[in-house]
């Protein structure tokens, strides 16, 4: 997925976009081959639409200033098309938190971090 992309860039590119939509946040794991978002979002934000606007804007951006993956990526598809998601209920946020976190060994300062 993220070839030719330093993976700093796309974090903060899909927190550019998140901040657009007054999304916050609050735990990440970008990998090799998926995300990992723990996000607060305003209940009026259809949550397929807010992942389409974050994939559709990221990849725009991202191939922008990244020519070797518009190249790459030419007529298929830069983030897969499909999503998981569930909301905070059976399961307390603390326990989604540190699904994310300890997808790492290294703990960092960063709530957003790259995997790679």
């Amino acid at each position: 997925m993220l070839k030719g992309l330093d993976a700093t860039r796309a974090r903060d590119v899909i927190r550019q976009v998140c901040e657009k939509s007054n999304v916050d946040i609050i735990r990440g794991n970008l990998r090799k081959d998926h995300i990992h978002l723990l996000i607060s979002c305003p209940p009026y934000i259809s949550i397929s639409k807010l992942i389409q606007y974050i994939k559709g804007n990221s990849s725009k951006k991202l191939q922008s200033e990244f020519p070797q993956i518009r190249k790459d990526y030419w007529g298929k598809h830069f983030w897969s098309v499909g999503y998981f998601c569930a909301t905070v209920g059976n399961v307390n946020e603390e326990t989604i938190e540190n699904y994310i976190q300890n997808k790492d060994d290294e703990e960092l300062d960063d709530p957003f971090t790259t995997g790679f």
